[in-house]
């Protein structure tokens, strides 16, 4: 067990592709000893590659934060090595598409597993000797569709909706303690979830227009996609800053509907919904947040 208390020790889950891979290669960079969970050692290759290349080096974690034991034993191992972690970077996670009506609650239960419970077994498993200590950091990294009601993407939203609110409780909970909880919010950045969150069930054929603006809005994002180290630097100054804020939106499209949405009353967000033709609609949002999603 290592007794070096100059270095700081942290977690990033999900660190085998995207902001997690550039997460954990950045803060090891940054003087970080980083260790990155990823649900298989095996095709964590290009994660190594990469940090090698950037002269670094990541210590690889087993573990699936969909499952209680493997992340019960994967931080217990974390722990037994490093003997403390001192920031927890929560960033695995998943897409899921589909309108309220054709989603079956499996679904909304299958992606609240990764991208909530995920999250919270992570945390009760380094809270015990963060409190001990009386520091620590968390970073849960939510999604801007954490703020917004995304079309067609039910158990996505829902998910973050839910992590937003357990994370702003939690960094109340955790403040007495000398805990720090930071909430970033990024809109698209370049990462593998885009090509795996493919998926538009419209099942009942009823829904073509919600599940069309949903992939406009991404197709629209994709070629502007911000480089995930983009990100990493967010989270590095979240940990690091003397003047913390909660949230932290960034990438493209985060700070800007973040914004509309603060002008946007609730009426009025209904009504973009009613708009039948996609021009009125994309000139409307380009009206309220700022961006051009006409294609």
């Amino acid at each position: 067990m290592s007794t070096d208390h100059t270095t700081p020790v942290t977690v990033v889950t999900g660190a085998n592709s995207g902001i997690g891979r550039a997460t954990a290669i950045h803060l090891a960079k940054a003087g970080h000893r980083v260790f990155g969970t990823v649900r298989s050692i095996s095709k964590a290759d290009k994660l190594l590659a990469m940090a090698a290349d950037a002269g670094v080096s990541v210590e690889l974690v087993e573990l699936d934060v969909a499952d209680d034991d493997s992340v019960r034993t994967g931080m217990a191992d974390v722990l037994d090595q490093a003997g403390r972690v001192d920031h927890l970077i929560n960033n695995a996670g998943v897409g899921g598409n589909a309108v309220v009506e054709e989603c079956p609650p499996e679904l909304f239960a299958e992606v609240m597993n990764i991208n909530l419970y995920g999250v919270i077994r992570c945390c009760r498993a380094v809270l015990p000797q963060m409190r001990e200590r009386g520091s620590g950091t968390i970073v849960n990294v939510t999604s801007v569709v954490g703020r917004l009601a995304a079309l067609a993407q039910a158990p996505y939203t829902a998910s973050k909706w839910a992590l937003e609110g357990v994370s702003a409780e939690l960094a109340q909970e955790l403040a007495p303690f000398g805990i720090r909880v930071a909430i970033v919010e990024p809109g698209i950045t370049k990462s593998a979830i885009f090509a795996k969150n493919i998926d538009a069930p419209n099942s009942s054929g009823a829904y073509d227009m919600q599940y069309r603006r949903m992939f406009q809005f991404y197709a629209a994002g994709i070629p502007n996609a911000t480089d995930p180290f983009e990100v990493a630097r967010v989270i590095e100054h979240a940990i690091d800053t003397d003047q913390p804020d909660l949230r932290y939106p960034v990438s493209w499209g985060g700070p800007e509907i973040i914004d509309g949405l603060s002008r946007l009353s609730d009426r009025d967000w209904v009504a973009m919904g009613a708009l039948a033709d996609d021009g009125e609609y994309t000139q409307r949002f380009q009206e309220v947040f700022g961006l051009d999603i006409s294609g």
